[in-house]
This record gives C-alpha cells, structure tokens and sequence, in this order.
C-alpha cells in the first residue's frame, strides 16, 4: 500500500513542534501573547517572494523596453510587427448568458434539485463482527453498513468539502432551490481546508453504488449533499427522457450542468439506474426514453473535470449484470458494494427505527429475535413496516400496552426479501469489475506468489534447452 499523502504534512508539524514549540517556556506567558520574532520569520519569506515577483516584473518590463530601442536603432522588426500565434479556445455556447438564468432553466427542467434533509450518520450500520473469521474460512464477506458509510465519508464528503465560504448573499444556502441575485463576473470562493484535502486525497470523478433495492442508495447521494452542502444536479435517464432533444440539445444540456455545477460547487450529479445508460440490450418498453443517449456524452463531460474542481458524479444501480462491464467501468472508478444488513446492523436498525417512530423499547420487545427472523430484508423494509405499525393510535396505546415482537412480524411477511443468490450475484459482477480483480489478487497474494513461479519456470526452459 502507498503511503499516505498526508503523512509529510504531519511528519512536518511533528517536526516544527519539536524544534519550536516543545522546549519553548511559556511560565510568564500567561495571556498567551504573539511572539515577534516568531511572527517575523513565519511572514518574511512570503514579503521576501511577493518583492521577487514585483522586482521581475519591473525587471521584464525594463528589458522589453531597452529591447525595442535596440531594434529600432538597428532597423529591425519590432515586437509589435511579429504575428501573434491564434491560440483555439472552446467555444462556450452559453457565454452570453448570467448564471442566474442558467441556474433557473436547470431547476425548470428538473435537473437541478433539491437535496432531502438526510445525514449521513441516519444511515445505521454496525461492524462486521465475523469479517476476519470468514477470511480465515476462505471465504469473502461482504462489506458491512458500517464499512459502506466509512469509506462514503472518506471518498466522497471529505474530498467535497462542507459549505463554501464568501459567498453572495443569495446563496447562502448551497443545494437549496432559491431565487439568486448572482452577478455574471461573480466568482465563488471554495473553502481552504476543504480544497487543501481535496487537492492530496485521490482523485475522484466518479463513484457507482451498487446493491439490492432498498438498501439506501439514493439515501446516501442525499445525505453527501447535506453533509457538504453540494448542490444536486440529476442526469438519470428516466429524468433526461425528452429533453434537450437531438445532439446539439444533449450537447447543450451537458454543458449547462457541468458548467453550472463548477460554479456552485461543490456540486454532486446523481445518475439513477446507471446501468440504463449502458444497456447491452435495451428493453422494448424503454426504447423510447432513449436510455443510452449519454453514454459517448458523459465520458467526454467526466475529461473536464479537473483536479481543482470539486465535482462528482455518483450512480446508483441495483441491476449491473444488464450493462456492458467496460464501458460501465470506464465511466466509475470507484464502484462501492452497498449489502443487506447482517445481524448486528439489524439488531441496532430495528432500535433506533422503532425510537425514532415514537415507540419506547421494553423488555416486552425482543429486538434479538426480529433481527434473527428479519434476515433478508433491507432498511427500506424496516422504515416502512414501522411506520405502518406505529401509527398514531398505537403509539397513545404504550403506556398500558407495550410494544411486542409478534406486531411486527405479521406485517414483515408481506414484504418479498432479498435472496442470497441476488446478493451472490452482485458479488460474482464485482468480482469481474477491474477493481474487484484488484481486491481477490490483495486478498489472496497471488501477485507475490505468481513472480517467482514464473522465474522457476524460465530457468527450467533453459535448461532443456541446453
């Protein structure tokens, strides 16, 4: 594994608290004030280098001058007869337009939304407690809730950032749909610390979600944008069906949501049922959305993206085995496996859902034995069982009737689960994924084991020959 690229920024202060900080007396430095000298050193080199700057400029500006009176004591071509090379700029369609009538037709048409009030710790999960069993077993587990909402925080809500600071008055609140007053020069500060870790964390453009139906995808895309205020741009299929027709109009769309998105970021464009867009074969009944319209589009789009802008692209699918796997993969370098919850994350789903309803947890309720019968079945499940039991009535009913087990497994029986062979179907497509080969050769070290075979092998055929 790499090493980290934040470990010489801490080696760095580790350092400077040795050297200046650790035997440094501050007994009679009860009010903590500055250090002068400190102050000094700390500021000269940044005098020292905008003074550079100025004394190169003047310098430049100086030689250019004494350079034009040279040629034309000599008869010479001036600087001002040379040609100027035409540099080929991108033509931005929408130059003429102020960024608050971009923002409007966006929103308009739907492609520019507003985020649900989710965070991202009200996606329960626990750890997976039998993870280094299995793998002593030979046998791959599925990563936990908790793993899923781990690595979200670290791939996507760090990088992003939180809520920009310096903004115009009218977006005061990022992601929310209002009416903006924005200049057209207006330039958008994106926050320091945020940036700093987005410029050292790796690259992202791109992230897929995959799992069964319920387990929280779209939950999560709403939840990032909460926890970083990003704006919400939707590009799904279903969602683009019928607008911006023709190529010049998907041309057109494309470029307004990218464009827009870098002014306001950081922004997230969600891509719901991502493996329409890269059908192998596309259904009957969907032919007339047009659901593949996007896919030589958007990787083209994804190339803009640069390392300052903080944008991302997040897909969502629960059915990948219908997309090409290339392509698919192309477009996501990061694809994230969301699973069903095992015990322990059933076990804490159904406490904290039940409190969160109203209901009170007695003694009465037997949390263990609906996390047992509940294998199989996704939050989504729990969220709307509950809701449909603990209805106002039941819940004035508490004080004199406590909640019981046997209230909800009646109703949990009308929902259909998720089977294991659905879950090892998703896990069989991952492991045909660039990334999933990555993680069965780190898992296994067959990359370490396969060189010296080889070399064996080598020497043998050497000495045949001979």
């Amino acid at each position: 594994m790499a090493p980290s690229a934040f470990l010489g920024d801490l080696e760095v202060s580790c350092k400077t608290y040795r050297d200046v900080w650790q035997n440094r007396n501050e007994l009679e430095n009860f009010s903590q004030r500055h250090e002068a000298e400190l102050v000094k050193e700390d500021e000269r080199p940044l005098v020292e280098s905008e003074m550079r700057l100025q004394v190169d400029e003047e310098m430049r500006r100086d030689l250019a001058s004494w350079k034009l009176t040279v040629d034309k004591d000599k008869g010479g071509k001036t600087k001002a007869s040379v040609k100027k090379k035409k540099v080929s700029k991108v033509k931005d369609p929408t130059s003429d337009r102020t960024f608050e009538s971009l923002h409007r037709e966006l929103v308009e048409h739907g492609l520019l939304k507003q985020p649900e009030d989710v965070k991202l710790a009200d996606f329960h999960g626990d750890y997976n407690y039998l993870g280094t069993t299995l793998r002593q077993n030979d046998i791959e587990p599925m990563p936990s809730l908790f793993d899923v909402r781990q690595v979200l925080a670290l791939y996507a809500v760090l990088p992003l950032g939180e809520r920009r600071a310096g903004l115009p008055a009218g977006v005061s609140n990022v992601g929310r749909i209002s009416s903006l007053t924005l200049p057209s020069s207006c330039v958008l500060c994106p926050v320091s610390r945020s940036q700093v870790v987005h410029q050292k964390a790796p690259l992202i453009k791109a992230i897929l979600l995959v799992g069964p139906s319920g387990v929280g995808k779209k939950m999560l895309v709403h939840a990032i944008c909460q926890e970083t205020g990003a704006a919400l741009f939707d590009l799904s299929p279903l969602n683009t069906a019928g607008k911006y027709p023709g190529k010049s109009g998907l041309a057109l769309m494309l470029h307004m949501v990218f464009k827009v998105a870098r002014l306001m970021q950081p922004s997230v464009i969600w891509i719901g049922d991502a493996e329409k867009m890269f059908y192998k074969k596309v259904p009957k009944e969907e032919k007339e959305l047009d659901p593949k319209r996007l896919k030589k589009d958007l990787p083209k789009a994804l190339k803009s993206i640069r390392g300052e802008d903080r944008v991302l692209v997040i897909g969502t699918t629960r059915d990948p085995q219908s997309a090409d796997i290339k392509p698919l993969c192309q477009v996501y370098n990061k694809i994230i496996l969301i699973p069903r919850p095992d015990y322990s994350s059933r076990y804490m789903l159904w406490e904290r859902l039940v409190r969160k309803h109203g209901g009170e947890v007695t003694a009465a309720l037997d949390l263990s034995s609906l996390a047992k019968i509940s294998d199989g079945y996704t939050p989504g499940h729990m969220v709307r069982l509950i809701g449909g039991v603990l209805t106002e009535h039941r819940l004035l009913q508490q004080g004199r009737r406590p909640l019981t087990s046997g209230e909800f497994v009646a109703p949990l029986a009308k929902f259909n689960p998720v089977f294991q062979d659905e879950e090892e179907a998703l896990k069989n497509w991952y492991a045909k994924t660039p990334l999933g080969k990555k993680r069965v050769k780190a898992a296994t070290g067959k990359d370490e084991e396969e060189a010296p075979v080889k070399k064996k092998d080598t020497k043998k055929k050497a000495k045949s020959k001979k």
